[in-house]
């Protein structure tokens, strides 16, 4: 196991305890700092937050096994398109991400520890960026704003 991944698993099991208080806040942050993507989500956020906790517990479980975690992520950015979801958006939800578990994590989040999430997000918004072109979102529409 790399540096990095022992990072991205230790500071998980941080916020782990905290569930889906860590997603509350994470569309609570987004949401705020981006309010063109509010109409991209349902009224009631209970089973969202439920399912992106789901994804991000799977992504950590599956963080060492890069094809096992490129499937995944590909499917994800496929079905994101059908809810208007765009790459643009991308960005976004990575900068109330890494607040989120900056947040929750406490004496977890290190410098190194940001780093090693940066680098695990890239990977999650190059594979679903790419999956969603693919299904036919527009690069640049609806770009989030901060």
């Amino acid at each position: 196991m790399t540096s990095q991944t022992e990072l991205v698993k230790s500071s998980f099991a941080a916020v782990e305890p905290y569930g889906t208080q860590v997603t509350e806040y994470f569309y609570d942050h987004l949401f705020e700092h981006n309010p063109a993507v509010r109409p991209l989500f349902a009224e009631h956020m209970g089973e969202q937050r439920d399912r992106l906790w789901q994804a991000l517990r799977a992504l950590v479980s599956k963080v060492e096994d890069t094809e096992a975690v490129t499937r995944m992520l590909d499917g994800l950015g496929t079905r994101h398109v059908g809810y208007g979801a765009a790459p643009a958006h991308l960005p976004a939800v990575g900068a109330s991400l890494l607040a989120s578990l900056k947040h929750f994590a406490g004496p977890a989040w290190t410098p190194e520890t940001e780093a090693a999430w940066v680098a695990v997000y890239g990977v999650i918004t190059d594979v679903m960026g790419q999956a969603m072109e693919r299904a036919g979102a527009p690069a640049a529409a609806g770009a989030a704003q901060d």
